[in-house]
């Protein structure tokens, strides 16, 4: 065979693999916008071996979820995360597949919401999935309905409808394990309150039977709005949850108030909270009197110490409520109505009918 020959050869053996790869490619394209396709293939078999999850917006807001020997951790908190919900997100991610194949135009993808998430006025929330093996990176859009919604995985150009619906949100505080302690009122002894303001009191039973606590001292010539004007406070702490965490002290200068708890079986928690701006934050300490709860205080200590713990300012309220407001509102003062009586007896009395005709 001449010289020429064999590179016309050599030139149609190159053409032949480069049109086979062509194909192929999109073959694969194809089989992967079908329907009922999975979006992330692999990742279901690969849920057991996630090291990491990122979720992250345009507008800068970010989380990392990262597995750690002791379990999933929120990194911007260093507090544990709700590890049922992250494990429903991988499952999700898991499972998604393909419903119908939307735009391939960037153009349109900002109708969806899956455009880039480079820039401030992007819609969507990128996660980024973290394996040994591989990485899968998707963008969740807009919804579509209850059960689907549009994504595209961070690269590609087909915008996809799928399920399930995944509603991924960037914010660190979702993330969190809420949890913070559960003390419920039927074990509690006594409650010695120390209000920001306001004078202090103890609000306590001798025995659990005892459904009302009594409250002391009371100030002279006031009475409890009802028996049970105190129960509220000992079911303080019971399924306590946070709203945020944060790993701090408050300052030297903060205006504290504080509670302490005491239960029938030896456990002591000291509870401090603070005002800071909207927000309404609180520490724990525990201790303990008795073998039976040494235990149980050392692990709330192990967990609670060094952290200050937002919670709802309902919450708050109810934990240090001030002397007054579990009192009657006080009887009217004397010095009131007698000063009433002398202002009507000072007023010129209205002349009598007789005496108003002959003035005209």
């Amino acid at each position: 065979m001449t010289p020429r020959g064999v590179v016309v050869l050599l030139g149609c053996g190159v053409l032949l693999v480069v049109g086979a790869i062509w194909i192929a490619s999109q073959r694969h394209l194809e089989h992967a916008t079908m329907a009922a396709d999975l979006v992330l293939p692999g990742l279901e078999k690969s849920v057991a071996t996630v090291t990491e999850v990122d979720l992250r917006r345009g507008d800068g807001t970010h989380t990392s979820l990262k597995k750690e020997s002791s379990g999933w951790v929120v990194a911007e908190r260093g507090w544990p995360a709700d590890t049922g919900k992250v494990r429903k997100l991988l499952l999700d991610l898991g499972a998604l597949n393909v419903v119908e194949e939307k735009t391939r135009l960037p153009a349109n993808y900002p109708q969806l919401g899956v455009e880039d998430v480079n820039t401030p006025k992007a819609g969507g929330t990128e996660i980024e999935v973290l394996t040994p093996a591989r990485r899968y990176a998707l963008i969740v859009g807009h919804n579509s309905s209850g059960k689907s919604g549009y994504v595209r995985v961070a690269g590609a150009a087909p915008s996809l409808l799928a399920a399930p619906l995944l509603t991924p949100d960037a914010d660190p505080k979702t993330w969190l394990e809420h949890a913070l302690v559960d003390v419920p009122s039927t074990r509690v002894r006594e409650v010695q309150m120390k209000p920001a303001e306001g004078p202090s009191y103890t609000a306590a039973r001798e025995k659990k039977e005892q459904t009302d606590f009594a409250v002391s001292p009371l100030p002279k010539g006031r009475q409890l709005t009802g028996p049970g004007a105190a129960d509220s406070i000992a079911s303080s702490l019971g399924s306590l949850s946070l709203d945020d965490v944060q790993k701090a002290a408050p300052p030297a200068d903060a205006r504290l108030a504080h509670a302490l708890f005491r239960t029938f079986d030896g456990l002591e928690v000291a509870v401090s909270g603070r005002k800071d701006g909207a927000r309404s934050l609180i520490a724990l300490a525990a201790r303990s009197t008795a073998e039976a709860t040494a235990e149980e205080a050392q692990r709330l200590n192990a967990k609670l110490n060094g952290w200050e713990f937002e919670i709802p300012d309902y919450k708050y309220s109810a934990l240090f409520r001030p002397l007054d407001e579990l009192l009657q509102r006080p009887p009217e003062k004397p010095k009131a109505v007698k000063a009433a009586k002398k202002t009507a007896a000072a007023a010129p009395a209205a002349p009598k009918p007789a005496e108003a005709t002959a003035a005209h």
